[in-house]
């Protein structure tokens, strides 16, 4: 998102030389107002975007019909200075997603003899998706409103901004970067606005309140090592505590990265819930003068003594464990995803990317399935801001689910 342009403080002086009295018309010039003090907004700055995309699913194993689904996200964004105090902004924007073909949209599984056909989330709505108030000074940032929240790789925080209407927060918040290499957060959230409408999902639908607690803070050593901590506390379902080491290095033409994570969830708060399960994710990644390769191994532990099993419900949740969709939600018996990705990277070229997945449970021996995801995604030359995605994932099950083939053909113009 773009910075929001901040208003500095105007300032007027009166003229006095020689003890003479200036002509009113002269003084009138000299100590005038600028316009902009009277103004609320100034620095005003906007910004758009329009998203079509096609998307095709296929598990007729499950006895629905084949969804074709062609969508498009509209978002206007606009940000200001405000009421000329230094620091103070306002940002507002607004999404629409419409959208046609054969897909279920969440809400027709029993509306007469409609056909049922695979999920395409991606409802018709209208939404003001970001609507907040900032204040900065120094070196910290507090906002307050409707905004999104991305931390870290979205694992367990972030804006499902794949789909069409992305996830929310109404929150405050405060950033702090006084600490030469610190970043602290934190936030309280009182609202989850989803990517659905209020028609789909229910009892949830658009979204729906919590008394949410999210601390997160990040230590920077070195390039080669940030150590990350966080405190996850959402209302009505667990607590989420976790430490995570990352790093970048590079060797001559070659670019080395790694993320190594550790975290465990327990009852949440106000103890309406049962959680006692762990996490673990260790990856590393390498680019040899543009050639990608990737590992990744991830669990998402099973419930220990009959509790839940690890699950990360406010997360960019399609980012991770294959893009497919199969996991959204954890298995009983948890998750472990072992995942491998070669690719290529090169300005005019794009990137390309190919990932398989192997999926099996954390307790016991079952083999939940395979996934094969590629992806191709590149700049459109002749337009600014235009880009184009090819984008495919082929789940062939074992012991979960079915079979499920899904590929999106989309443009993204950023204005």
């Amino acid at each position: 998102m773009k910075k929001v342009l901040l208003l500095s403080v105007a300032a007027s002086a009166m003229l006095m030389a020689g003890g003479d009295i200036a002509p009113a018309q002269a003084q009138v010039e000299q100590t005038a107002p600028a316009a902009s003090e009277f103004l609320i907004f100034n620095n005003i700055t906007a910004k758009g975007e329009i998203r079509p995309r096609y998307e095709f699913v296929d598990a007729s194993d499950n006895g629905k019909g084949n969804a074709k689904a062609l969508t498009n996200r509209l978002m206007l964004g606009v940000g200001a200075g405000l009421l000329n105090v230094e620091g103070l902004s306002v940002y507002l924007e607004a999404m629409n997603v419409a959208g046609s073909g054969d897909y279920w949209d969440l809400s027709n599984d029993t509306i007469g003899n409609k056909p049922l056909y695979q999920v395409v989330a991606d409802p018709d709505q209208t939404r003001v998706t970001q609507a907040y108030i900032d204040y900065k000074f120094g070196n910290t940032l507090i906002r307050a409103g409707r905004q999104g929240v991305n931390l870290d790789n979205q694992r367990f925080i972030g804006t499902v901004n794949w789909r069409q209407m992305p996830q929310t927060y109404d929150a405050a918040a405060i950033i702090n970067n006084s600490v030469k290499n610190l970043n602290l957060l934190a936030a309280y959230v009182w609202r989850v606005n989803t990517i659905f409408d209020n028609k789909t999902v229910k009892p949830v639908g658009d979204g729906f309140n919590t008394n949410t607690v999210l601390l997160h803070g990040a230590y920077t050593f070195m390039p080669e090592l940030t150590l990350t901590a966080y405190g996850y506390l959402v209302e009505d379902f667990a607590d989420t505590y976790g430490i995570a080491a990352t790093g970048k290095a590079g060797i001559g033409s070659t670019k080395l990265s790694y993320r190594a994570e550790y975290a465990h969830q327990s009852d949440p708060t106000n103890g309406s819930g049962s959680a006692d399960a762990d996490y673990y994710n260790i990856q590393a990644g390498a680019n040899i003068s543009g050639f990608l390769v990737g590992a990744q191994y991830e669990v998402m532990g099973a419930g220990k003594g009959g509790n839940a099993a690890f699950a990360t419900p406010l997360a960019t949740l399609h980012a991770h464990d294959g893009w497919a969709d199969m996991f959204l939600g954890t298995p009983d018996d948890g998750l472990v995803d072992f995942n491998g990705m070669l690719g290529y990277k090169a300005k005019g070229f794009g990137v390309a990317k190919v990932i398989y997945h192997d999926f099996s449970s954390d307790r016991g021996n079952t083999k939940y399935g395979t996934e094969v995801d590629v992806l191709y995604k590149n700049k459109i030359p002749g337009v600014k801001g235009l880009s184009g995605l090819l984008k495919g994932a082929w789940y062939s099950a074992d012991n979960y689910k079915v079979d499920t083939t899904k590929f999106w053909v989309m443009l993204d113009y950023k204005f």
